[in-house]
Order: C-alpha cells, then structure tokens, then sequence
C-alpha cells in the first residue's frame, strides 16, 4: 500500500476512533433545561384543585397570569457523553454546568430531592409571612426542633417539630436564643429544654434533659439540634404543587397570596411570569437557572417577567424576544410593578440595565 494511502488510512482510523470514544465518554457535568410553569392564580392540570387554596378568610376573583418558572435538571448521578455536552452548549434551550455547582461532592439524587423539598416548603412559608405581613394580617412565630442529628444527645428525646418554650427555665422566642442558652454551659452538662411535642396541646409540656457534647471543631457545647421558626397564620393557606422543588417561587407564591386576598385584580388580566425567593421580610433573593426560566416564560406566553435584581445583570444577556424583564428587590416593587402594569403605565417600571 502506497504511503500515502496508509497515511490517510491511520488517519481515518484514528477519527473514527476519538468519535467514538466521545460518543461513549463521560464528562462531569449536569444539563438545565426550561421546565413548566404553573399560574398560581391558577388550577393543578393533574387535579383541577387551585394552586393556592385559602379558608377561612374572604377571597376575591383573580385574572391573568401570575406564573411561577422552573428548571429541568438531570439527576446526581446522570453524566452526558462528551458528545452530549458539546451538543448542549452550542444550544440556547440547554445550559451546561458543572456538576459540582448543582450536586455538592457525594449528593445522591435522594438527598438533593429531600433538599429541593425543604426548601420548597421553607418558600411557601416565607411567601405566606411575606403576604400576609404586606397586608397588616398578624402572623404568629414559634421556635421549633427544625431537626435532630443522628447519633446526637438529643435523639429519641427531642423530635422535629417540637416546640421549644424555654432552655434551662429562660423562655425562647428566636432560634438564636436556643444557642445562646445551650451554648453557656460546658461540654457534658446538662441543660434542660421546655418543649410540648409537635402535635400536642400547650398543656401537654414537659421538662426535658439533655447532657452537651463538644461541637466538631470548635470549644463550644451543643445538643445536637437545629433549632427553627415555625410562623401560625389566622387562617388556612394551602399550596398544592407537586413535584415542584427549590426556594425560588417565594416571590410569585407571595403574589398570588395578595391577589386572592385583595379586591380587585393584581395583573389586569395580563399574563406576568417570574421566580425569586422571598425572605419573611419580602427581600427578594436570586435564583439558579435564570435563562432557562426565561425561556419557558416565553414559550408559555408571558409578557413580563419579574427578575430578581441579583439576577439581572445574567438574565439581559439571554432574553428571548417578545418578553420584558422587571427587576424587583423587594415584594413591594413587584406590587408597584404590576400596578403599572394593570394601568398602562409600563414606561415606568424598573428595568434590568442592559
């Protein structure tokens, strides 16, 4: 065979070769893409019941759209193909990330699904606080067990959802203040914490002793808890999503909330989309996955959407045609916001800076 020919051979043989292997080599990344949305003026498609659903207090008819966003994510333990990856960074519809930046080192698709499903019920309660605090409703506050370590001292004597009264006869209103009792007495003394069990009645409190330990790394004695806020409302707010993970619908679970509760109609019958996390106090927080969120907006047919003002200088680079971003700070800008809307006064809104 001519040297020539042989050359052009190996050659072949050798790309065929580095096609294949990308075809079946791994990378460690993780794949976004735009995930549904839902109208929490709205009903559940699988149900027909309302996304939020309020008793025991007026409600008043809504209109439009107040949509929340979401991303699709490939699971911890999904790797794509070289190939794959490439594909997906030259796509607009498809962000690659690392997979460290989705899934902390050693996160199994059970934990990061327990974690996105404390962080959802974490929003909705922040989103009711923030709500209901927007519109002069009282909202009550209790410190409660968050959760106990395994093998800790407080195992099988303190349980998740307990409600702490008093640490060593000082009464509690914040979860700092446990710490702050706990964490003045020396490892291996006991403490005695004021707890009615989750569930029971204020009558039903009882005296419970817990020896300290040494914290992991630092002089300092713990019980082997995370303490929490648990907020009580004066009526009954239920928010029905399933399979829905994640903090970032605070913001337009919060709206939704206002609208129900208020007369008259928030959007004019407009159709606004957006995501963020809410803070008790209405900040509102970034979020991951921005593009991706608003590309699904845009395919669901939003006209706005209400970006985070963390979020903004990522979201300008990326908007898809047809749609207007609203930077928002705080849930009073999302209400003076939609308030434009509904008037016609759009030229007013707070823009994301291009």
């Amino acid at each position: 065979m001519p040297r020539r020919s042989a050359t052009m051979l190996a050659a072949t043989l050798l790309l065929i070769g580095l096609l294949c292997a990308s075809v079946v080599m791994k990378v460690p990344y993780t794949e976004m893409s735009p995930g549904p949305t839902y109208n929490t003026l709205g009903v559940q498609e699988k149900t027909g019941e309302p996304v939020i659903s309020i008793t025991g207090h007026e409600t008043y008819p809504t209109t439009g759209h107040l949509n929340m966003t979401t991303v699709q994510v490939t699971g911890a333990n999904y790797q794509p193909s070289l190939v794959s990856a490439v594909v997906g960074w030259l796509r607009d519809d498809v962000l690659v990330v690392p997979h460290d930046n989705v899934y902390p080192k050693g996160q199994t698709d059970r934990e990061a699904q327990q974690q996105n499903a404390e962080e959802f019920a974490s929003s909705e309660d922040s989103a009711k606080t923030a709500a209901l605090t927007q519109l002069g409703i009282p909202v009550g506050a209790q410190v409660i067990v968050a959760s106990v370590a395994a093998g800790g001292p407080s195992e099988g004597k303190l349980h998740a959802g307990d409600r702490i009264l008093a640490v060593d006869g000082t009464p509690v209103t914040t979860a700092a203040g446990v710490a702050e009792q706990v964490t003045k007495h020396k490892p291996g003394e006991s403490t005695v914490f004021t707890v009615v069990p989750h569930g029971a009645a204020d009558s039903d409190r009882s005296e419970v002793s817990i020896t300290t330990v040494k914290a992991q790394g630092a002089d300092r004695a713990i019980v082997g808890i995370v303490p929490g806020i648990d907020h009580t409302y004066p009526f009954k707010i239920d928010i029905g999503l399933q399979d829905v993970g994640g903090p970032s619908a605070g913001l337009m679970f919060a709206l939704g909330i206002v609208d129900k509760l208020t007369p008259g109609d928030l959007t004019g019958g407009t159709f606004v989309a957006g995501t963020g996390t809410i803070a008790d106090d209405g900040k509102v927080g970034p979020i991951g996955g921005i593009q991706m969120k608003l590309i699904a907006a845009r395919n669901k047919g939003a006209q706005y959407f209400f970006t985070p003002a963390d979020n903004c200088a990522e979201a300008v680079q990326g908007t898809p045609g047809g749609l207007t971003l609203v930077k928002v700070d705080t849930m009073a800008d999302a209400l003076k916001a939609l308030d434009g809307i509904r008037s016609g006064q759009t030229s007013a809104l707070a823009a994301c800076p291009r």
